[in-house]
């Protein structure tokens, strides 16, 4: 019995030992502290550039945040959300009455129109009618928006009746069309304006339609006088995409394997998209090709651009990925140099670069290798105690970021790009050096430390097997000495 409970002590001393520890934010590197505006259950905030330079994950797994009393918090890692930007303008249009005598809206075709070079109206003449016994008279309008400017839409037309007219109603169709040729029916609506005697006056003064682009409007009438408006104005609608914030580092090289190539190590969690070379020398142009290493036994990664087949080296592999050309060059006083290059998302610890053609020598020793990438979104719930910490850089952490419907469940995306937008403070460093962890979480540690226990329990097991053998043997021994 003694023996048992013995073993069952030792065995949950073991057990003890092996469970994981806690998360802390003492065992992470660095911290940021985030400040959400007040009354802001959900923030949002574009991951800090320094939370990418020291993380020690290349999908941010060591990225944690908790509140003041060490409580962790709920966040998702995101991609920034589609942003664009709405420009409301008045056009006023150009008002060209079609005058004849009776013709129906669908006879406006029967009209002379004379354009300028640039397609502005000129002029508008009808052609005649189906009764020619009768008054000529307004029979429609054409309207020019002039040319529709770029990513731009019409979604309505307002009217404005013309002096000493009070009252007024009809209903007409509106017509649109980008050659004067081809015509498109969009819309029909009563126009209405009702004055009393205190000359408070009632309208029903718009055309409204699903936006679109057009430069030229026909207006026809159903029903009711035609009359030339005193003034007909455009509400035009641009709609423009907001580019994400985005993020840059500029980083030193350092000797390679030859005396041409230079090596760039790379923070491991910035996804790179973007890569240029600021060149040391003008004058300059130089084809180089950019890659990476990878260990000799490693298969290499699917190649993000052809070029010369990976060559062995000693102990790694090098993969090429990118093929161009940067340079730097005066003209006329103006310097002319090449632009970042667009990629698709390379994350390593260290960038090659190899000019294509070998000289013996490397005058560009100081150039400058250009990373940019665009931030992912951190959105969060800031529950518990304030003021709130993120922290990053410890090896081996597991991935904490929730996926983004368990934190935000139920939001919109335009609710998620309207969420209040943290700040954040100046990066602190929480200790000397990140703690070292050869295994995820001290496993190494934990498993010695159960192999250890159970060691121990197995020696104990042995002792009281030894003592209950050899008391055994004296009562054995009794016993024989009795029976003689």
């Amino acid at each position: 019995m003694k023996t048992t409970l013995m073993f069952g002590i030792v065995l949950m001393a073991g057990a003890a030992l092996a469970a994981p520890s806690q998360d802390r934010p003492q065992d992470y590197r660095w911290s940021i502290a985030l400040t959400p505006q007040p009354g802001a259950g959900l923030s949002r905030i574009s991951i800090p550039t320094d939370v990418y330079l020291h993380a020690r994950s290349a999908s941010l797994a060591d990225v944690r945040l908790f509140d003041r009393t060490g409580k962790p918090l709920a966040f998702a890692l995101t991609a920034p959300p589609a942003q664009s930007r709405t420009q409301r303008d008045t056009l006023t249009m150009r008002i060209f009455p079609v005058t004849g005598r009776h013709i129906g809206y669908y006879e406006l075709d029967n009209v002379d129109i004379r354009t300028g070079n640039d397609g502005r109206l000129l002029s508008v003449t009808a052609l005649g009618g189906s009764t020619p016994d009768a008054a000529p008279g307004l029979q429609g309008l054409i309207l020019d928006a002039g040319p529709p400017a770029k990513d731009s839409r019409i979604g309505s037309l307002r009217f404005t009746l013309p002096p000493g007219t009070d009252n007024y109603n009809a209903q007409v169709l509106l017509e649109v069309s980008d050659d004067l040729k081809q015509w498109d029916a969009i819309a029909t609506t009563s126009l209405n304006w009702l004055r009393n005697s205190d000359t408070q006056t009632l309208a029903n003064d718009r055309i409204e339609f699903a936006p679109r682009a057009f430069r030229y409007a026909r207006l026809s009438w159903q029903y009711g006088e035609p009359i030339t408006f005193a003034g007909i104005t455009a509400q035009q609608v641009s709609v423009t995409a907001v580019a994400a914030p985005r993020a840059t580092i500029a980083l030193k090289g350092t000797a390679g394997k030859s005396v041409d190539e230079r090596l760039y190590a790379t923070p491991i969690a910035i996804p790179a998209d973007s890569i240029g070379l600021q060149l040391s020398e003008g004058n300059t142009s130089m084809p180089v090709t950019l890659g990476v290493y990878h260990p000799a036994s490693a298969a290499p990664r699917q190649r993000l651009h052809l070029g010369p087949q990976a060559r062995a080296t000693q102990a790694a592999e090098f993969e090429p990925l990118l093929n161009t050309t940067f340079y730097r060059i005066s003209m006329d006083g103006k310097e002319r140099v090449s632009g970042d290059l667009a990629m698709p998302v390379v994350q390593t610890a260290q960038w090659v670069l190899r000019p294509q053609y070998h000289s013996g020598t490397n005058p560009h020793l100081d150039s400058i290798l250009r990373l940019g990438w665009t931030p992912a979104n951190l959105v969060f719930l800031a529950s518990g105690k304030g003021p709130y910490q993120l922290v990053f850089g410890r090896n081996g952490a597991t991935p904490a970021a929730l996926p983004l419907v368990q934190v935000a469940p139920g939001f919109t995306q335009e609710e998620l790009l309207a969420l209040p937008v943290a700040t954040a403070a100046k990066v602190v460093a929480l200790t000397s050096e990140a703690p070292v962890e050869k295994t995820p979480d001290g496993a190494g540690l934990r498993l010695a430390a159960l192999w250890g226990a159970l060691l121990l329990g197995v020696a104990m097991l042995g002792f009281f097997a030894w003592r209950l053998l050899s008391q055994m043997k004296e009562e054995q021994g009794s016993t024989d000495k009795q029976e003689h």
